[in-house]
């Protein structure tokens, strides 16, 4: 392994909790959106990940599954909640069915805020780890100028 790998796995993890980020701001930013243009309420959204192998040719990629080795983080979909509505009662919105029941989006905020906070931290680690191999890289280079 070298630092390259570690810089690859690192902006893979950048890249994928700005994805995070990103729908999580979504989620957010609709938590009371009642009517979509594909109809009824905003659907709450998941990121699937999923740790993929480092390849850079044919036989790393024979080989990655025979040892455990540095992985990249991918974002395989972007998914809509299973549960992603709620009925409250409003008979006065203009959203409201027959009965007097508005579907919502069922996004708890406190939820979004908990994840956000957590890819945030994540997304600072992986920096923090870029920087760690920069700096170990310069200081290599500096003990060959002596």
């Amino acid at each position: 392994m070298d630092m390259m790998d570690g810089l690859r796995s690192s902006f893979s993890g950048l890249q994928a909790q700005r994805t995070r980020m990103n729908v999580i701001a979504s989620n957010l930013a609709n938590a009371g959106v009642t009517r979509t243009p594909e109809g009824g309420p905003y659907q709450r959204k998941e990121v699937v990940f999923a740790a993929m192998p480092q390849v850079s040719s044919f036989a790393d990629l024979l080989n990655a599954h025979a040892e455990a080795g540095v992985s990249e983080v991918r974002v395989v979909d972007i998914i809509r909640a299973p549960d992603s509505t709620r009925l409250e009662y409003d008979p006065d919105h203009p959203d409201a069915n027959p009965a007097g029941y508005v579907a919502y989006p069922n996004i708890n905020v406190l939820h979004e805020m908990a994840d956000l906070i957590m890819a945030s931290r994540l997304y600072e680690a992986n920096i923090t780890a870029i920087n760690a191999t920069k700096d170990m890289a310069i200081r290599t280079l500096q003990i060959g100028r002596i």
